[in-house]
């Protein structure tokens, strides 16, 4: 995975067969999908998946014609699994600072990924910062 691995979320059809078709067009073009997962809403299912190639993942997705999808970038860090909270306490300091997370996952290596608005990343990196300098 490069070291900006990025979100990409896909609306896909509601039927079945719709992950698989994703998972091939990924797969064909040499996308790996390093976390995320599919979560359906009143009928509609929307999957995020990080990959190391946003913009590939992005171009096989659309000629499949899989559904709208976009690809954001992610901001990235590490829970204290050890210490009930953390996830609270990450996410009462990006309350407080403004930032409106709007899906967050795990990667397969126990990274949490937050995605957040395009003017806010930069606002949830600095926080994330902050907060990885005062946990051990």
């Amino acid at each position: 995975m490069t070291t900006h691995p990025q979100d990409l979320e896909v609306h896909l059809p509601d039927r079945p067969g719709a992950l698989a078709d994703l998972g091939q067009a990924l797969g064909h073009v040499g996308v790996s999908l390093e976390g995320g997962g599919v979560f359906t809403r009143d009928g509609q299912a929307v999957a995020h998946y990080l990959v190391d190639n946003g913009s590939l993942a992005l171009r096989a997705v659309t000629k499949a014609g899989l559904g709208v999808a976009t690809v954001r970038d992610v901001v990235m860090t590490r829970l204290n699994q050890e210490t009930p909270g953390q996830l609270g306490a990450l996410a009462r300091l990006l309350g407080d600072a403004a930032v409106n997370v709007l899906v967050q996952y795990s990667d397969h290596a126990g990274h949490l990924v937050l995605i957040v608005a395009e003017e806010q990343v930069q606002t949830c990196r600095d926080v994330v910062v902050r907060w990885e300098n005062r946990c051990p």
